[in-house]
């Protein structure tokens, strides 16, 4: 990420009304620096809840990717079978749910 949003914390201090305005209206977060060294990133709320919601959908790419290299996986065909022999009487031998 480049900012071009740097500011130091005392900035922030005396503007702080202005900046959240900014924040909302152009969604660019602000990078806060403190003695001369990067402290802080500020965004907005919306900005923040996107990114928050990115990450957990890579997270949850990132398991399945893990249960696939694992072979915790089952194959689409195996999984249809299943669910024909579930739901198909003369599969089964037996009687389909709900019925006599």
């Amino acid at each position: 990420m480049r900012s071009t949003n740097i500011k130091p914390i005392s900035y922030l201090k005396a503007n702080a009304a202005e900046v959240l305005k900014e924040l909302a209206e152009k969604r660019e977060p602000y990078l806060i620096t403190q003695n001369g060294e990067a402290r802080a990133v500020m965004q907005d709320i919306a900005s923040y809840e996107n990114t928050q919601e990115t990450l957990a959908l890579l997270k949850i790419l990132a398991l399945g990717n893990q249960e696939i290299e694992a072979g915790k996986v089952t194959p689409v065909a195996e999984v249809v079978r299943r669910l024909k022999a579930k739901n198909n009487p003369s599969v089964r031998g037996a009687p389909a749910r709900g019925r006599p």
